[in-house]
């Protein structure tokens, strides 16, 4: 009997093995393996069908892959895997859905801009040389856009850091509650509305003429709600630590904004106003109406009319011909080339004056 309850004590003293649960996994090719079948299978019905359109092809090819892996995952890992599956096909199908139309976007301003893009393209004016003829360059709107664009933001720029320091560092009661619901009011409204309201201000009812100057006060009114919302988010991030420690020293607050949050925050207000900048530069509307264009170089933008890079590119794809087409593009190529020079440096400057971290 004592030898039985003996072996009951070691049997309970012994450590206990408990068997490991090891869920069936797919392979890591199986995703990237699923989804060539799909294309081929989606190309392959698109032909059979005499589907002519790419975009069908892809569609359904699609959704034999969102389909495929949920069914392929539910064999093989469990409902509850195949779900997460589920969401992560619709995640990269979402993904490509929004990235193909911007590389076949790019593909083919590269190929068609490039045609006539050259140094004398970007050197040279349109001035006497006739819009069914080939020659001519863009070096005007590139002056027109330059400097209307550097106007609106010395316009738009002080502006909107001093309404986002008011509202984050002074803004009480009513006044800060109507400035930002007209902050919000003027982030949606269309580029062709502040277009018109220079219009019918600047030029109508003063009567002055049409200039690069009208369409940098229209550009301005566009980009100062983007900069007072991006400041105000970067005034934000700094630490209240920061703003007491200078008020418990003494110092005033007006100095305190001064020398500890904006340069605190300097790297993203510079970001938030240069991304504000690429963001006018591409707008038509307002200077269709109120810049006039112009054939010639004019380095003047407060008197005559004066042409801008997406005022060029209406102009010559109104004009309807070949050589105008091909000037088109290559003017789009050159605003996609500023735009994203623009972006490189926001993006510089944020690393640049982002905060080290520490050891």
């Amino acid at each position: 009997m004592s030898d039985v309850t003996t072996d009951k004590t070691l049997a309970a003293a012994a450590p206990q093995r408990t068997p490991t649960l090891r869920q069936p996994r797919l392979p890591r090719w199986a995703p990237a393996a699923l989804a060539a079948a799909a294309a081929a299978a989606g190309c392959g019905i698109g032909l059979g069908a005499g589907l002519g359109s790419r975009i069908q092809w892809g569609l359904m090819a699609a959704v034999l892959y969102v389909g495929g892996m949920y069914v392929l995952a539910t064999a093989v890992e469990g409902r509850r895997q195949a779900k997460d599956r589920l969401a992560t096909s619709l995640v990269w199908v979402c993904f490509l859905a929004a990235v193909v139309p911007l590389l076949s976007l790019g593909w083919e301003t590269v190929s068609r801009g490039s045609k006539v893009l050259d140094g004398a393209f970007l050197s040279h004016s349109m001035g006497g040389v006739l819009t069914i003829q080939p020659g001519g360059g863009v070096y005007h709107a590139i002056i027109g856009t330059l400097e209307q664009v550097g106007i609106a933001t010395a316009i738009a720029a002080p502006i909107g850091l001093l309404t986002a320091i008011y509202l984050v560092e002074y803004g009480r009661g009513r006044l800060a509650k109507a400035v930002t619901f007209f902050v919000d009011v003027m982030t949606g409204i269309p580029s062709i509305v502040a277009g018109l309201f220079v219009l019918s201000f600047w030029i109508l009812m003063l009567d002055n003429g049409y200039s690069g100057f009208a369409g940098s006060m229209a550009l301005a009114i566009l980009m100062m709600p983007v900069v007072v919302r991006s400041t105000e988010e970067m005034l934000k991030l700094v630490p209240n630590e920061l703003r007491e420690a200078s008020l418990a020293l003494g110092v005033p607050k007006w100095r305190t904004i001064l020398k500890v949050v904006l340069p605190t925050a300097i790297g993203g207000i510079a970001t938030g106003v240069m991304l504000a900048v690429a963001r006018i530069a591409g707008e038509s509307a307002p200077i269709v109406l109120l810049v006039f264009g112009s054939q010639l170089i004019n380095n003047n933008p407060f008197e005559g009319a004066q042409s801008s890079l997406p005022y060029y590119i209406y102009e010559q794809w109104a004009a309807g011909n070949e050589a105008s087409y091909d000037r088109a593009w290559a003017a789009a190529l050159v605003l996609i080339a500023f735009v994203m020079i623009l972006n490189l440096v926001a993006r510089g400057i944020a690393r640049w004056k982002a905060p080290k971290a520490g050891r």
